[in-house]
């Protein structure tokens, strides 16, 4: 003979599905978009997407800029950092093979040395050199819901090891999320995103 369930499980049941499905057609509450990314996109974004940004702009963008020089394998890398708003920005001196080979002689650098800071006088003479690549990090918990209130939906997601990149192609704009939070944001010239 058969036991039947008894009616409190069904009935337990019944309410914890009522209570779900209450629970899921709650209004959402809305990510606020970030407040700066308007300003950063016409100041940094657009720029950098169109080849214009230099390191003038960038300076005058992070008062406090310093230029650094990293070593490395394929030859030595000059680097404009900052801080804003509570972001770490970072943008690469796009530098020619000639140019690169200058500066290994004057240098001296080696692939394994430490990266130096350069000094001020420096900073002017190469003002008007383009950046090729910017990074963005924050230094504060930015959801990855705000980066999408602010943008939109990426046009495309990648897995990466550990999280995701959020591809904006039309500002030249890579987010790399981690969970729900933004880790760094990359900015390249049009042309880097056309191979």
């Amino acid at each position: 003979m058969k036991r039947r369930p008894p009616a409190l499980l069904f009935t337990c049941v019944a309410v914890a599905s009522c209570l779900l499905g209450y629970w899921l057609l709650l209004p959402r509450e809305q990510a606020e978009p970030l407040p700066q990314m308007q300003q950063w996109d016409a100041e940094l974004f657009r720029p950098q997407f169109d080849e214009r940004l230099t390191v003038a702009q960038l300076s005058q963008f992070l008062p406090n800029a310093e230029l650094w020089l990293q070593p490395r394998m394929d030859g030595p890398h000059l680097l404009l950092r900052g801080e804003r708003d509570r972001w770490q920005v970072e943008g690469e001196l796009d530098l020619s093979d000639n140019q690169r080979a200058s500066l290994t002689e004057v240098s001296g650098a080696r692939p394994n040395d430490p990266e130096q800071p350069l000094s001020a006088g420096m900073l002017e003479q190469l003002s008007g050199q383009h950046i090729e690549g910017l990074n963005l990090l924050p230094q504060h918990r930015v959801m990855a819901t705000a980066l999408s209130a602010s943008l939109g939906e990426p046009r495309l997601r990648l897995q990466l090891p550990k999280g995701e990149a959020w591809v904006y192609p039309q500002q030249g704009l890579t987010a790399h999320i981690e969970g729900d939070r933004l880790r760094l944001l990359r900015v390249v010239p049009k042309r880097l995103l056309q191979h």
